[in-house]
Parts: structure tokens; C-alpha cells; sequence
């Protein structure tokens, strides 16, 4: 008889992920503060146990979110820039292209916003938190701007300033714009052709 009950790894990581969708959604509406550990399994469908087999603290549950959000939009923007290289575009109408791809992949939600919100205003709060998450910060930020200076020395495109300037000029407004989305009662996804046509005029200023 053949047995088709997963492995214990596939178990295990099935378990870590359903407890970090639960979490993700629970430190969204209420805040990391405000949630506790029996409030994450409860969501998730398990017993304390679970979450301690899996997880050292809710810390270390929050910080895992953070790694996979950031690991997660960077394989998709990657496989975004794979896909616009195999099309013959000139140098400018390709980054326009790409500023379109990454606002398409990074595209959030309500929850989202609230998330990476509290991730923010944790980092501000906790100094230990704050160390980890500029590391991550800082890792997404390196492997964003390396994407665009690749692209930008294969198309023949020089940027007027710093390529880490440049890039966390983009994401700042990126940031800016799906949080008074919200702020303003609309769908922070709706915004996304205002800020791209933003995000546009502002590359045609510091690309040459």
C-alpha cells in the first residue's frame, strides 16, 4: 500500500506557511502588539505547540514575513525583467516598461499597506527589529538597483544620478502614494496608473 502522507518537512513547511498567512493578516488589522500568539494559531488551526515547533517568538514569526515578502517580489520582478529582454525595445520605452512591471507585481492591497505599515512602525519602535529589517531593507534595495543598472548599461542608458539614489527615490513614492491611497479611502490598487504616470515624468528627469 502506498502511503500518500506528506514527508515531515512538506508538513512542517505547510504548517510555517499557514501560520504566517495567518499572522500576516492578524498583525495587519490589529498590529503585532495587539496579537498574540494564541491568536495566530487559533486563526491558523493550531495548538501552541505548532507555533513554537515552528517559531521562537511572534519577533521571529514577523520577521520571517518580512524575508518572504521581500524574496517573493524580487523572484517576481526578476522573471518580470527576463520576460522584457526577450522583447527588441529601445533603451527608454524598457524602463517604462519595468516601472510598469515591478508597480504590477507590488500592486497591494488594503491588507498589504497595513502590513508593510507595521512592519515600518516596528522597525521604528524596537532597535533589535530595527537591525534586521534594515538588513532586509537594505538586501531588497542592492538587488533592486542592480536589476535597474543592468538593464540601464545593456540598453546603452545613463541615469543622472546615483542608481541607489534612483531607486529609493521610486520606492519612496511608491510607498507614499499606496499609503494616502488608503488614507484616502480608496483602494490602494486603483492608484496605480496615477502613481506609474508619476513614476514615469520622473524618470524622464534623471535618465539621459
Amino acid at each position: 500500500m502506498t502511503d500518500t502522507a506528506p514527508a515531515p518537512s512538506r508538513r512542517r513547511e505547510n504548517t510555517r506557511t499557514r501560520l504566517m498567512d495567518a499572522a500576516a493578516q492578524l498583525f495587519a488589522e490589529e498590529g503585532i502588539d495587539a496579537t498574540s500568539v494564541e491568536a495566530v494559531c487559533e486563526r491558523a488551526g493550531f495548538t501552541r505547540g505548532a507555533f513554537y515547533s515552528n517559531f521562537a517568538s511572534k519577533e521571529e514569526l514577523f520577521l520571517a514575513l518580512c524575508e518572504r515578502s521581500a524574496n517573493t517580489t524580487l523572484a517576481a520582478l526578476r522573471e518580470r525583467i527576463a520576460s522584457l529582454e526577450a522583447h527588441d525595445l529601445d533603451a527608454h520605452t524598457e524602463l517604462h516598461n519595468l516601472v510598469q512591471q515591478v508597480l504590477e507585481i507590488a500592486a497591494q492591497d488594503r491588507l498589504d499597506v497595513l502590513l508593510n505599515a507595521e512592519i515600518r512602525t516596528q522597525a521604528l519602535r524596537n532597535a533589535d527589529f530595527a537591525v534586521a529589517y534594515r538588513a532586509l531593507d537594505r538586501g531588497l534595495s542592492e538587488s533592486v538597483t542592480h536589476l535597474v543598472s543592468d538593464i540601464a548599461a545593456a540598453r546603452g542608458l545613463r541615469l543622472r544620478i546615483p542608481p541607489e539614489a534612483a531607486t529609493e527615490l521610486l520606492l519612496s513614492m511608491w510607498v507614499s502614494a499606496t499609503e494616502h491611497a488608503l488614507i484616502a479611502g480608496r483602494d490602494p490598487r486603483a492608484a496605480q496608473p496615477e502613481l506609474a504616470a508619476r513614476l514615469s515624468h520622473i524618470l524622464t528627469l534623471i535618465l539621459e
